[in-house]
C-alpha cells in the first residue's frame, strides 16, 4: 500500500466506524515507517472530520459517531507509540480543554485533544457540558497553561465570555492563555471577550497552542 493509499484507508476506516481496520492501518503506517503525526493529520483526522458532517447532515447517528471516535483513538494510540523519543519526551503545556456548559456537541473538540497530545500537550479534557467552575478547578489544579473552550451554538458562546470573567476572579487569568473555537465562534468575538488566540478547526488549534506555549 503506498502512503496515499493508506492515507485513505484511515480516512475510511474512521467514516466506516471500524477499528479493527483503523488500528491495523495504522500498524501498517508502523510497519512502513511513515511519519505518525503526518498519518494522524492526514488521514485518521479528515476521517473524523467527515463523520462530523454526516452527523451533522443526520446520516450518521450517535452510536456510530462514537463508534468512529474509539477507532481514531485505538489506532493514534498505536501511532502515539511510535512518535520519535524526543517528541514524546517535551512537553509543550498543560492544556485544560472542553465543550462549554449547555452544548453537547463533542467531535470536533475530541479531534483538537487528540493532535494537541501527539505534538506534545499534556490534555485535561473535560468533555462536553462542562460547567464553567470545572475550567477554574482544573485549570488551578493541574497548574493549565492554556484553557481552550469550544461552543457550536450562539446560546452557549456566551459561556467563554463569562469564562474569561471567572479566570479572573479566581485570580489565575495572568497565568494562563485562553483559546476558543467552535461553529459559531470567529476571530472578532475571540477579541470581544478578550480570549488570547481563536482557531477554525484542529490544525490551526495546535499552530495557535504551540505559538501561546512559546509566547
Amino acid at each position: 500500500m503506498t502512503e496515499t493509499e493508506l492515507l485513505a484507508a484511515a480516512k475510511a476506516a474512521v467514516v466506516a466506524a471500524d477499528e479493527d481496520a483503523a488500528k491495523a492501518v495504522a500498524e501498517e503506517a508502523v510497519a512502513l515507517g511513515l511519519d505518525p503525526v503526518r498519518v494522524i493529520a492526514e488521514g485518521f483526522t479528515p476521517g473524523m472530520r467527515q463523520v462530523g458532517d454526516l452527523f451533522e447532515r443526520g446520516t450518521m447517528f450517535l452510536p456510530e459517531v462514537i463508534l468512529a471516535s474509539e477507532a481514531m483513538v485505538a489506532a493514534v494510540s498505536i501511532l502515539e507509540a511510535h512518535l520519535p523519543a524526543e517528541q514524546k519526551e517535551k512537553k509543550a503545556g498543560v492544556m485544560v480543554l472542553g465543550t462549554i456548559e449547555g452544548d453537547v456537541h463533542d467531535i470536533g473538540k475530541g479531534i483538537v485533544a487528540t493532535l494537541m497530545r501527539v505534538y506534545g500537550f499534556e490534555v485535561h479534557d473535560l468533555g462536553r457540558d462542562v460547567a464553567l467552575t470545572s475550567y477554574v478547578e482544573k485549570a488551578k489544579e493541574v497548574n493549565a497553561t492554556i484553557i481552550g473552550s469550544s461552543a457550536l451554538m450562539t446560546t452557549t458562546m456566551v459561556g467563554q465570555k463569562t469564562l474569561e470573567k471567572m479566570l479572573k476572579q479566581a485570580g489565575i487569568r495572568e497565568q494562563v492563555k485562553t483559546m476558543v473555537g467552535g461553529a459559531v465562534v470567529t476571530q472578532y468575538w475571540a477579541d470581544k471577550i478578550g480570549a488570547d488566540a481563536y482557531a477554525e478547526n484542529a490544525q490551526e488549534a495546535v499552530q495557535k497552542a504551540l505559538e501561546l506555549a512559546q509566547g
